[in-house]
C-alpha cells in the first residue's frame, strides 16, 4: 500500500520532548494543518467546517520497530507492556491517531486545530471527521492508563520570564509544563531540563510535583 503525506503540522514545538503525550491534554496548543500542493484544493475539505473535531492519522519519527513489548516512560519504564496495549511510537507501523478540535478553516485552505500531540513538521496521512454518535464509548475502560488520569503539576512561571511570550503562548506552555514532560523514572529535583518552544529554549526543574521555570534562552 502506498501511503504519503497529505499535509504537515505547523506549531511551536520543534521536538518531541515537551509535547503532551496524548491529545486533548493541552487544549491551548494550536497547530496549523497545511496541505501538500496535490491536496490543497478546496474540494478536498468541502464540508469539513460542519464538524467540531477531526481524527488525524500521522507518522512518528524513526524506523518501524519489531519489538513485541515496550516500557512506557510514564510508568517509570519499570514494566513492559505489549506494544498493541500502548500508544508508544515504537511500532511495526509508526502511525499515530489523534483527536483534535477544529478551530477554523483558514483563507489559504489550511486548518487550525487545537489539542494535538504532534510536533512541527509531522506528516499527516489522513483526516477524518469525528462522529459523536459513533466514536463516543460511554462505557469505555482506560486500563493502566487510568493511573495517570488527571495528574498535573503546579507551575511556577516568573512574570519576567512570561514576558518572553505572548499570552496565548504562556497559556500553552503552562499547560504543557503542568503535564511534567520528564520520563517517569527521572526524579532529580536539581536537574534542569529544557525544550524548544516558539523559538526559545525553555528550562525548568521539578520538585515536589511543582515545575519551576528557571530560564528562557
Amino acid at each position: 500500500m502506498l501511503i504519503r503525506p497529505v499535509a504537515r503540522v505547523e506549531n511551536a514545538f520543534p521536538t518531541k520532548f515537551g509535547l503532551p503525550r496524548q491529545s486533548g491534554l493541552c487544549p491551548g496548543l494550536k497547530s496549523v494543518i497545511r496541505f501538500e500542493k496535490e491536496f490543497s484544493g478546496p474540494d478536498w475539505i468541502r464540508g469539513i467546517a460542519e464538524f467540531s473535531h477531526l481524527w488525524l492519522v500521522w507518522g512518528f519519527d524513526g524506523e518501524p520497530s519489531k519489538s513485541a513489548t515496550v516500557r512506557p516512560p510514564k510508568l517509570g519504564q519499570n514494566e513492559r507492556r505489549g506494544v498493541f496495549a500502548t500508544r508508544s511510537p515504537f511500532r511495526p507501523n509508526p502511525l499515530g491517531l489523534t483527536l483534535v478540535k477544529l478551530e477554523g478553516v483558514n483563507p489559504d485552505g489550511s486548518l487550525t486545530v487545537s489539542g494535538g500531540d504532534m510536533k512541527h513538521g509531522t506528516p499527516v496521512y489522513d483526516i477524518k471527521p469525528y462522529l459523536p454518535y459513533a466514536d463516543t464509548a460511554i462505557d469505555a475502560v482506560g486500563g493502566f492508563g487510568e493511573e495517570l488520569k488527571g495528574v498535573r503539576c503546579a507551575v511556577v512561571f516568573p512574570e519576567e520570564l512570561k514576558a518572553e511570550f505572548s499570552p496565548d503562548e504562556v497559556e500553552t506552555l503552562t499547560q504543557a509544563l503542568s503535564l511534567d514532560p520528564r520520563p517517569g523514572y527521572q526524579d532529580d529535583p536539581d536537574r534542569v531540563y529544557g525544550f524548544f518552544f516558539a523559538g526559545r529554549d525553555v528550562r525548568f526543574r521539578v520538585e515536589n510535583e511543582t515545575v519551576y521555570v528557571t530560564e528562557i534562552v
